[in-house]
């Protein structure tokens, strides 16, 4: 539970909201006990057709003459004790400490009756309905308190929890999009969802009921517990017998709780990842005509999250009977115990004093009801733990995500960037996305500023890795990637992703208007800048010939109304709008048509200058951008050279020159 109580510390930061809801808690259970005890004027004084003052009157009266009665009894029995043997002594002297007991008790009650009596007399009606009245106008007026402050209790603690979780949720979006681009290939976009909705819930859940349910139903469960202590301490004890059992039961199976309750996490993470896969790939499910396997796929992850849904119905099931047993336990066991008392007037069980005094009918039903009344806050109080152990479980697994630390490595001392970067420079570069794949092999590149690289090489040869290295979406496992002479890894991330442009074969646009997606690359760059960039991407003609909104036009989500060529124009332009000094372009013309194409070709060509390009391409057009060629092959460079050079000597590169490229072309 350490990580459940971390969300609780975030809560706990509003301490003025916290210390209100505390407080309607208090007044909350104030008011629930207050209510039970009107139980015991109703019951001696209206039901024997007395007022509040005649009653107080004969309580005085009655103490008196039982006073009276007790001290004659106990100069009776000090007398006995003069003559008594050492047998009779034991018992006369404890029957003399319960005397002396009970007028104690009487003293007192008859003490607090007269200090009542003149207010009572003053103030309260003379006879019983008038009396009844009060009476019910007191129930009245304590359950109107009592839900003004409840109400306010659920808005405040609501209010906790949702500023709780709003910093939860910052934190944890912040921290995901702070990790390395290997956490997001390593742990499936369903599942960082699951986490953030899902998990998010029932964490949100259960912080709720512990900030509510179990601050509130304690204050009404000791309100309870003070006014039966009030009544008969020692019966309330003796009836108390079967908590422990109880508890430890509870606690046993809570921890059943939250272990089903993490297993069906997961298995609402599985549903998450088949949604995100089918819906995404839904063109080539309905091409496949699969729809009836996703739909059995479907049923078996559905299934296997309700049997896990199941399994926490049936261990809560079996904890709330506990609960009911425990009440009705200690209802029985006072029960008992109470009628025994009453109806044989007597004090004790035995040798164990259970009252000061007899009990009346009045007094015991008193005392049942406040046991009655802990009934309902045991059963919430019950339901919370089973809540908080689910929610213990959904604690896990976010903080599980936000104490990930990211790959990169960070240098406490940053180096500045200089104003122009003349050279980039991959020196002695191995990397491997795990343990086992190597992916790079000593790598030894110098790429000078201004001039376009074009890397080329068969799938898989480790191209678009080279080219990730450069933004630092990863690290290599061994060797430098070098701006001007300093590692990428003592400069600031921001400071070098913002000299830097990307287009990629997967474009990337966001569910907004055209004009926000070519922004994106520069966000404070003012319209005309955008159209501009839009002109040079050749993008401008379909957005105010083709589209009736223009550049206010959605494109949706990931850009799904615009075709796979005007998603790239506008990633192009979002790279031009940004003024990179380093262009990075993978495979950024493969879904344009050849007329697009060549128009692109031109805009590069011209954008390219007075910058350095780097691009990965299988097509020949392309390549006569290129100042010089890279070849790649198994994570290694081939060669390098241009066109002319490579196609002379390097036999890689005329292999994939006629089969690839002129394929493509």
């Amino acid at each position: 539970m350490k990580n459940f109580f971390r969300v609780v510390r975030l809560a706990l930061r509003y301490r003025l909201i916290f210390g209100a809801s505390v407080i309607c808690s208090l007044v909350v259970g104030a008011m629930w006990g207050a209510n039970i005890g009107a139980l015991y004027p109703v019951i001696e004084v209206v039901f024997r057709e007395k007022s509040l003052g005649g009653y107080l009157d004969e309580e005085i009266a009655e103490r008196k003459e039982v006073i009276a009665q007790l001290d004659d009894d106990v100069r009776l029995m000090e007398l006995q004790l003069l003559a008594a043997g050492d047998e009779q002594q034991r018992t006369i002297e404890r029957d003399l400490r319960r005397k002396s007991d009970r007028r104690k008790t009487e003293a007192y009650f008859r003490d607090l009756a007269i200090w009542l009596q003149p207010n009572v007399h003053q103030y309260l009606p003379a006879d019983a309905f008038n009396t009844l009245i009060v009476i019910v106008g007191f129930l009245l007026a304590g359950t109107a308190i009592k839900n003004v402050f409840l109400g306010a209790n659920i808005v405040l603690v609501q209010q906790l929890t949702e500023l709780a979780m709003f910093r939860l949720r910052k934190q944890f979006f912040r921290r995901t999009l702070r990790l390395d681009l290997g956490s997001f290939s390593d742990r499936h976009s369903a599942e960082l969802i699951s986490r953030f909705t899902n998990d998010m819930g029932r964490l949100a859940g259960g912080l709720n009921s512990l900030l509510g349910n179990s601050i509130r139903e304690p204050f009404k469960l000791l309100a309870c517990i003070i006014g039966a202590s009030l009544v008969c301490w020692r019966l309330l004890l003796l009836s108390m017998v079967i908590v422990p059992l109880a508890v430890l039961l509870i606690r046993l199976v809570a921890k059943s709780i939250k272990r089903a309750n993490r297993r069906a996490m997961e298995e609402m993470q599985k549903i998450y990842g088949m949604l995100d896969d089918t819906f995404g790939g839904i063109k080539a499910v309905k091409a496949f005509t699969m729809e009836r396997v996703e739909r059995r796929r479907f049923h078996q992850v559905s299934k296997q999250y309700m049997r896990r849904v199941v399994r926490i119905s049936t261990y809560i099931a079996l904890a709330k009977p506990v609960g009911e047993l425990m009440g009705i336990g200690i209802f029985c066991l006072s029960l008992l115990v109470g009628a025994y008392l009453a109806l044989s007037g007597e004090t004790h069980i035995g040798w164990l004093k259970i009252s000061e005094m007899p009990l009346s009918i009045g007094v015991l039903t008193l005392f049942y009801g406040f046991l009655i009344g802990m009934n309902d806050p045991m059963n919430k109080l019950a339901n919370v733990y089973s809540e908080i152990q689910g929610a213990g479980a959904a604690a896990d697994r976010v903080y599980d995500m936000l104490d990930r630390r990211t790959q990169l490595q960070t240098n406490k001392e940053r180096m500045a960037l200089p104003p122009r970067i003349q050279r980039l420079t991959f020196r002695d570069v191995n990397f491997q996305y795990t343990n086992d794949v190597p992916v790079l092999h000593g790598v030894n590149l110098d790429i000078r500023f201004g001039e376009t690289i074009a890397i080329v090489g068969p799938n898989g040869c480790g191209k678009s890795t080279l080219l990730n290295l450069i933004p630092r979406f990863y690290d290599p496992t061994e060797g430098q990637v070098l701006v001007d002479d300093i590692d990428v890894r003592k400069v600031s991330l921001r400071e070098l992703r913002q000299r830097i442009g990307l287009v990629t074969q997967e474009t990337v646009l966001f569910d907004g208007t055209i004009l926000d997606n070519i922004r994106y690359g520069a966000p404070h760059a003012p319209d005309s800048d955008v159209i501009e960039a839009a002109r040079q991407a050749h993008a401008h003609g379909f957005i105010t010939d083709d589209l009736e909104e223009g550049y206010q036009t959605p494109v949706g989500q990931r850009g799904v109304r615009l075709s796979g060529g005007q998603r790239q124009r506008i990633a192009l332009a979002r790279a031009i709008l940004r003024d990179p000094q380093i262009l990075l372009l993978d495979e950024a013309t493969s879904q344009v048509d050849l007329e697009s194409e060549q128009l692109v070709h031109r805009v590069l060509e011209q954008f390219a200058q007075h910058r350095t390009t780097i691009l990965i391409t299988h097509r020949v057009a392309t390549l006569d951008l290129a100042d010089r060629i890279v070849v790649m092959e198994e994570g290694r460079i081939a060669d390098v050279g241009t066109h002319a050079e490579l196609m002379a000597r390097c036999e890689l590169f005329q292999r994939l020159h006629h089969i690839q490229f002129r394929t493509s072309a």
